[in-house]
């Protein structure tokens, strides 16, 4: 997900459905070089809250080959503040709670 909330730098502020559409067409176009997917948790949701993603370790890396599975969730104040995001697979990594899956 991307941060920011202004249209091309011209002040505008995008609104949250908006800019979380956006982000579900990109996710659903499967934009970049296919290691990253995402999409949302149930269609229903119109807040668009829960998402499900994806990542594919970086090749050359202790993560090459490796599947990763997170759940996001996009609070009232995205995109001003950034998702939650928890790992559900186990990963090493010094930004998530070794417990929980929590990304700090």
């Amino acid at each position: 997900m991307t941060p920011g909330s202004s249209a091309a730098g011209s002040g505008v502020v995008v609104p949250r459905n908006f800019r979380l559409l956006e982000e579900l067409e990109r996710g659903e176009k499967g934009i970049g070089d296919g290691t990253v997917s995402y999409g949302m948790d149930d269609a229903d949701d119109i807040y668009m809250r829960s998402w499900t993603g994806t990542i594919i370790g970086p090749h050359n890396t202790v993560h090459e080959g490796r599947i990763y599975q997170l759940k996001l969730f996009c609070d009232k104040d995205y995109p001003e503040k950034p998702p939650s995001v928890r790992f559900h697979s186990r990963i090493n990594l010094t930004c998530v709670n070794h417990e929980t899956g929590v990304v700090m």
